[in-house]
């Protein structure tokens, strides 16, 4: 039998295969010798810092806190996060056309309160319904169109109600205003209302 030279590739195959088996019988079985942590361990150092940082209270006053989660149990909106980025930041004109109706109904009572006048309250309803039937009529892709047309003569009806008990609340709060104006000038000497007569003329 011959005996391998010293360049031989199976003396050095054997001799990595030594090395290797070497290397693996000094190395230990437990990650946590080699200095690396174990799942448990990182689980403990997780819970920890989140312990600290309640203790610190850097979880005080977050968005949110200790209200309900929202739209829990409602009809899944696929396209809730533009609804909600656009509600959010009340962004205008920005989206298709289903979210932008979407949210302008959400708010309309609001903007029509603003309105002076029933004929602008009218106006503005029959241009709100006209761009809700040119949304339903036109085939672009997207959501699809949800909001529905607003009853005029029912809107301005609410409107014209609303704007009486407005007007109302606004008569009462001047009439208490007037009786504690008058009761505050019966309680003053003559003296004293003269000094705020000349007071007021000097201003």
């Amino acid at each position: 039998m011959t005996r391998p030279r010293p360049n031989d590739p199976r003396l050095s195959t054997a001799r990595y295969r030594l090395d290797r088996d070497a290397r693996s019988a000094e190395e230990p079985d437990d990650p946590s010798d080699r200095g690396q942590p174990t799942m448990d361990e990182r689980a403990q150092a997780v819970e920890i810092a989140i312990q600290q940082a309640m203790r610190r209270g850097d979880f005080d006053g977050l968005p949110g806190a200790g209200k309900p989660l929202q739209d829990l149990g409602g009809v899944r909106d696929p396209d809730w996060w533009i609804r909600r980025k656009i509600e959010r930041e009340q962004l205008t004109g920005l989206g298709p056309p289903a979210l932008t109706l979407r949210t302008e109904d959400a708010g309309m009572l609001e903007r029509l309160d603003a309105l002076p006048t029933e004929t602008a309250v009218r106006e503005a309803l029959d241009d709100f319904n006209r761009r809700v039937k040119e949304a339903r009529r036109q085939l672009l892709g997207g959501p699809p169109v949800i909001t529905r047309p607003r009853d005029v003569d029912a809107e301005v009806a609410a409107w014209r109600v609303r704007a009486a008990e407005r007007r109302a609340a606004r008569e009462r709060a001047a009439e208490e205003e007037r009786a504690r104006e008058a009761a505050r000038l019966a309680a003053m000497t003559w003296r004293e209302r003269r000094r705020e007569r000349r007071a007021r003329r000097a201003g």
